[in-house]
């Protein structure tokens, strides 16, 4: 038997297999990338629930800031939350992808105070028991914090989430366990300057990659540029500026220039849209979703006429 011959046979079919293979072709991001887009989920994020929460809460507009997850072993995440406090297990869409939210007891009655409309601050003392009112809204929040983490997440599916379980004692709900790699999050809502409320959220850092958009969006956007035989190059991101006002300064002003300076600024009706040095489109500033944004009026390149859409800038 020509067992050379065989194998070399079996292995030139199999090639192309293999290298064709999404699942092992496919790879997530690199840990720099990764870096890159857990910053840019926990912004995403941070703006969602700024809104759903702030219309639970006062009907305002919230500021929500959320720190860049933090790793420890499950016994320290307990040890952090102590052995009473208004933990919630949450349910993340409608799979089994669950995360632990918790906040102390102060915390949830100055947010239950302002849900009544009182100025959110939190107690000198917290009560002995949880009272039924905050522990009703700690549950509301939590809802809409696996729906605003299952919505980020862009599935395109409708946005699913809801509290499976609340207990003050966090080791009764078996979020993960003491040896498991916790991935801590921390969330601190304000409404204005002098209140702040702090909550946390962790899950397993395994399964954090699952809440990633761009892992699956990444993946799928490259599946159908091949399978329909598109440019991969659409795929490729540029950075786009959006020019505000540009000012020409004599050398020896700008050696001179301190703090509390004041530099006059011309801002013209429509701001160019550059890649590189190059002038892409025209558009008038605005705003979009309390964000600045550019509505596009013309793009030279193309000959094109008057466009509706708006586009984001971000400068």
């Amino acid at each position: 038997m020509n067992m050379a011959g065989t194998f070399a046979d079996d292995f030139a079919f199999a090639r192309p297999i293999a290298r064709h293979c999404n699942e092992l072709t496919w790879r997530g991001p690199r840990p720099g990338e990764r870096d890159g887009v857990i910053a840019a989920w926990t912004r995403d994020l941070s703006s969602e629930l700024s809104q759903e929460l702030g219309q639970i809460l006062q009907g305002d507009k919230l500021e929500v800031k959320i720190n860049a997850p933090q790793v420890m072993i499950g016994s320290k995440v307990f040890e952090t939350i102590g052995p009473v406090a208004v933990n919630c297990l949450l349910r993340i869409g409608s799979g089994d992808q669950t995360a632990l939210l918790s906040l102390d007891y102060p915390t949830a009655i100055a947010l239950t105070d302002s849900s009544f409309g009182g100025d959110g601050s939190l107690p000198t003392k917290a009560p002995a028991q949880l009272p039924r009112s905050a522990g009703l809204l700690v549950e509301q929040l939590g809802a809409q914090i696996a729906q605003a983490i299952d919505m980020v997440r862009g599935t395109g599916e409708p946005a699913q989430g809801d509290v499976l379980v609340r207990s003050e004692n966090v080791a009764r709900l078996k979020p993960f366990s003491g040896e498991a790699e916790i991935s801590v999050l921390e969330m601190t809502a304000s409404h204005g300057t002098n209140v702040e409320w702090q909550m946390l959220l962790a899950l397993p850092s395994e399964r954090l990659e699952e809440l990633l958009p761009q892992s699956n969006s990444t993946r799928s956007s490259s599946e159908e540029t091949s399978s329909k035989g598109g440019d991969p190059y659409n795929f490729l991101p540029l950075s786009v500026e959006a020019v505000l006002s540009e000012v020409e300064m004599p050398l020896a002003r700008l050696q001179n220039l301190s703090p509390g300076d004041e530099v006059a600024l011309h801002i013209p009706r429509e701001l160019p849209l550059r890649i590189g040095a190059d002038v892409f489109a025209y558009g008038t500033p605005g705003t979009q979703e309390n964000q600045m944004a550019l509505r596009l009026t013309s793009v030279p390149h193309r000959g094109l006429g008057p466009a509706a859409k708006p586009m984001e800038s971000g400068s």
